[in-house]
């Protein structure tokens, strides 16, 4: 029998599984359990978008399309760029479809990270990005945002951790798990930093239609910052189409085009079936876009009231449809209080650190479930913390 474990990559060996996942995982086994775990919109796919895809079936488009994508999304997409964040990008070579935006991440920091260059990563944060950073050879720098600024970078934070390796800023916004959204003059002294230490930006704006406040921008429409920004994006959120997997890059040509090598020897190209029910997404999908923004509204209003009334003090998100409340009164550490909370009352939330150390002491809750769970979970965790107010 030979030591199998010795022939395995030692980035894999020291990659850490996902804690939202361990948290759904163990959920998943009990009756009775309201989650509030995993980010994934509540609403199916509006119907004119499977009827599209199903249409493509029927209508035998089953082959590869090209590995950039079909060009009428890309055409659709550019539209999209274009009317609602007012930046404009070629169809022919400044546009790649992906198998998520999580892909689109990826090919990203594959495309422009070589071993050893730094890439400073906004903590609170997805799970998946030091991952991905680490993966490619690259060194994640973690920034530490703070409650206190309700989760927002701040321009110094980012100058105290540049080095001459520096390469890039890995930002989200709207934020997962914060929710919290960076509005265009706060882009703009990130930008003024950027633009000084010559970086490139990574901006995750999968969130991007659910935000809540004005003010949002397109880190792209930022003056300067289109020339040395990747943005990452796709239907998953927005669209309620997690499932399909299909995410997109909008950028420069020589990153794009960069992006589009690795994906041409590793995916080839994003599933048909998927492409054609993007297209009428982007045509025709934004009214019920704005209807699923609001019930989130909606939803995000109550829950934030309810959490800060039940005694777990939460800042109100800006957009995404996730609440991070802290925990830090009851005396729990983040794994503690989601355990129990689990085990004895039944409601599923994930622990702020594992988006890093500065989401030590929340939790974070998604309100993408119904009204009516959202009661019952406000509910149950009032319960709970009233029984920690005795114990503890």
């Amino acid at each position: 029998m030979i030591d199998q474990q010795r022939y395995l990559s030692e980035k894999v060996i020291n990659l850490k599984p996902s804690g939202i996942r361990r948290f759904f995982d163990l959920a998943s086994g009990m009756e009775g359990v309201i989650s509030l775990g995993v980010g994934e919109p509540d609403f199916v796919t509006s119907w004119a978008i499977r009827e599209a895809s199903i249409l493509s079936l029927e209508q035998g488009y089953t082959a590869y399309t090209a590995n950039a994508g079909l060009i009428e999304l890309r055409r659709e997409i550019s539209n999209y760029m274009n009317n609602r964040f007012g930046v404009q990008y070629s169809p022919d070579n400044e546009i790649i479809v992906t198998v998520g935006a999580s892909q689109a991440l990826d090919l990203a920091i594959r495309a422009i990270v070589n071993p050893g260059d730094e890439v400073i990563i906004v903590e609170p944060c997805f799970v998946a990005y030091e991952s991905i950073v680490s993966l490619s050879g690259g060194v994640p720098v973690p920034v530490q945002t703070t409650v206190e600024n309700q989760f927002k970078l701040q321009p110094e934070q980012i100058e105290a951790v540049i080095t001459p390796r520096t390469k890039a800023l890995l930002i989200c916004s709207p934020n997962n798990p914060t929710g919290t959204l960076l509005v265009k003059e706060e882009l703009e002294k990130i930008g003024h930093i950027v633009k000084k230490h010559d970086l490139v930006v990574l901006s995750d704006e999968i969130y991007s239609e659910l935000s809540y406040e004005d003010g949002y921008a397109s880190f792209a429409s930022i003056d300067g910052m289109r020339e040395r920004t990747i943005v990452i994006n796709g239907f998953s959120k927005g669209f309620a189409m997690t499932g399909w997997r299909l995410g997109f890059a909008v950028g420069p040509s020589t990153f794009i085009q960069a992006m589009l090598k690795i994906h041409q020897h590793t995916m080839m190209c994003a599933p048909t079936m998927a492409q054609h029910g993007a297209i009428e997404a982007l045509r025709n999908g934004m009214e019920d876009v704005a209807i699923m923004k609001k019930s989130y509204h909606q939803r995000r209003n109550y829950f934030v009231k309810s959490l800060n009334e039940i005694g777990l003090d939460c800042h109100m998100p800006g957009g995404a449809f996730y609440a991070f409340p802290s925990i830090k009164r009851t005396g729990l550490t983040s794994e503690e209080f989601a355990e129990r909370l689990l085990l004895e009352e039944k409601v599923a939330v994930v622990p702020g650190d594992v988006f890093g150390k500065s989401g030590a002491g929340h939790i974070r809750c998604s309100y993408a479930t119904s009204m009516d769970q959202l009661k019952e979970a406000i509910k149950r965790m009032k319960r709970f913390v009233e029984k920690l107010s005795v114990t503890v």
